[in-house]
């Protein structure tokens, strides 16, 4: 995550908005942000709606038996429509900016205010 923010002008230059979704509690993804210095949007989903949605839920996967997510990285278009997807079996696998950067520039799509990367499913 902290290579994603050391490249957020790359990802704004495409017009992408950055987005994290966990199941953890805003007061948490708040200190998070706060100790690690991320600059992105980060969405609280503490019933995994979201997250099973996207079919990621791993329940008492996590420690000490916590309800986790599958790592993933989505771009989504300004219609809600999934144009690239990264999943990953190991949840410290993700992919690295450059490869989600050049995912958006091989789609060839013009920059866009309204285009969202769901950045992370986070544990």
């Amino acid at each position: 995550m902290r290579s994603i923010e050391k490249r957020r002008k790359d990802f704004d230059a495409r017009g992408v908005k950055l987005v994290a979704i966990s199941v953890d509690p805003p007061k948490i993804s708040r200190e998070l942000c706060r100790r690690y210095g991320y600059t992105y949007t980060f969405l609280s989903d503490p019933n995994a709606e979201v997250i099973r949605r996207y079919d990621l839920f791993h329940p008492k996967a996590g420690r000490r038996g916590t309800d986790i997510a599958r790592p993933a990285e989505f771009l989504l278009d300004s219609d809600g429509v999934i144009r690239w997807r990264n999943l990953t079996p190991a949840t410290i696998v993700r992919a690295w900016p450059e490869t989600i950067l050049k995912a958006i520039d091989d789609l060839r799509l013009a920059p866009s205010p309204r285009r969202v990367l769901i950045l992370r499913l986070l544990a």
